[in-house]
């Protein structure tokens, strides 16, 4: 192996926990059939126009993609009715996140972001130098008092995932605008919103309208979940666009591919699809829900496809060996946690059987 020295802000960084494939799973526990609950992924797949669109646009694979993404920019114009400067599309939301570290963290510029979130936020700010200032949670919920009184000279831009991934949770509508409007604007505030499809609260957010008023906010979304296109990875970020010529300078050139582009627009023409997912998500979550109160399981109240839960028991491991694969979290003062996405009513019985049957084993 080469001596080479990494950089000192690489060397702390830990690689982004994939776990073992569902084939891996199989194999090692001699199962026939793996449920696979641990990536929110859209069970219920993506549109059908969406594999038409993909089909049409195979003749082109031997050109380069529209750099500038003409086409999907257009739509998304139209579908929020703002003009299309506002718009930059990314591979998934998660490349405009390393954008905005690479153009705006200088080293010793702080970041401050909650402690249980999207830890590519922590990642990209400590690759370009920066300080990640994390909070603790509040019940599964950012605390933005405590988040505000983190800010100093140095903070160059506050992240919140709203609702936030792993826990689920929203940040409450009064609470996150009067935040918002005390942020000076010399701080980028970046809402990652990729499970807003999925909200069914009435207390939540409407962040977009806002941007015309604060030119240093940044709303987030992508196609990966709801609209069903993790393979493809295609995001995008909604923002004020000077922040939007500065990001062009550090993006890669084709950034997005063809087939990503051809997909996204399709599916952002198919509203009812997205509105159906919705609605079958709601019901789940509430069933699911529900038959957590009955086996006396914590939770976090969720707004997205997956639920976090807690235990005084280990059940995660024995979830996995029984052909549910769960994504085990850690969460202080419990001996389990995990955050399961949801499936169809046949994956959610099954799971939830199988933890009824953990939780009585453990009992007896």
């Amino acid at each position: 192996m080469a001596n080479i020295q990494t950089r000192r802000a690489v060397e702390g960084i830990v690689s982004y926990p994939l776990g073992d494939s569902a084939e891996e799973i199989k194999e090692k526990y001699q199962l026939r059939t793996v449920r696979k609950m641990s990536d929110n992924e859209n069970v219920y797949g993506c549109s059908i126009q969406v594999k038409e669109a993909i089909m049409q646009n195979l003749h082109q694979l031997s050109l380069y993609p529209d750099g500038t993404a003409s086409g999907i920019i257009n739509k998304l114009s139209a579908f929020y009715k703002l003009g299309e400067e506002r718009f930059l599309i990314g591979n998934g939301s998660e490349e405009i996140i390393r954008l905005l570290a690479r153009a705006y963290i200088n080293p010793g510029d702080e970041a401050i972001m909650a402690a249980m979130t999207f830890p590519r936020y922590e990642t990209n700010v400590v690759i370009e130098g920066g300080v990640a200032v994390t909070v603790p949670m509040v019940n599964g919920t950012h605390d933005l008092s405590n988040m505000y009184e983190r800010i100093t000279e140095k903070t160059k831009m506050i992240f919140i995932c709203n609702p936030n991934n792993p826990t689920g949770t929203i940040v409450r509508k009064e609470e996150l605008l009067t935040f918002i409007e005390t942020i000076p604007q010399k701080i980028l505030i970046i809402l990652d919103e990729a499970y807003y499809e999925y909200v069914s609260s009435n207390d939540y957010l409407e962040s977009v309208p806002l941007l015309s008023s604060h030119p240093n906010l940044v709303v987030l979304r992508t196609f990966s979940k709801i609209y069903g296109l993790a393979s493809l990875r295609i995001g995008y970020g909604i923002m004020h666009p000077a922040i939007v010529k500065e990001l062009h300078k550090v993006k890669e050139v084709f950034n997005v591919n063809q087939l990503a582009q051809a997909a996204a627009e399709s599916a952002l023409d198919d509203q009812e699809f997205i509105k159906g997912c919705a609605m079958k998500n709601a019901l789940e979550r509430l069933f699911v829900c529900e038959q957590l109160d009955e086996i006396g399981l914590g939770y976090f109240p969720s707004e997205t496809n997956f639920v976090y839960v807690y235990t005084d028991q280990s059940v995660t491991a024995k979830l996995i060996s029984n052909g549910i694969v769960v994504r085990q979290m850690k969460l202080t003062g419990f001996a389990d946690a995990f955050r399961i996405t949801l499936g169809t009513r046949e994956d959610n019985e099954f799971f939830l059987e199988t933890l009824k049957e953990i939780v009585r084993e453990k009992a007896v």
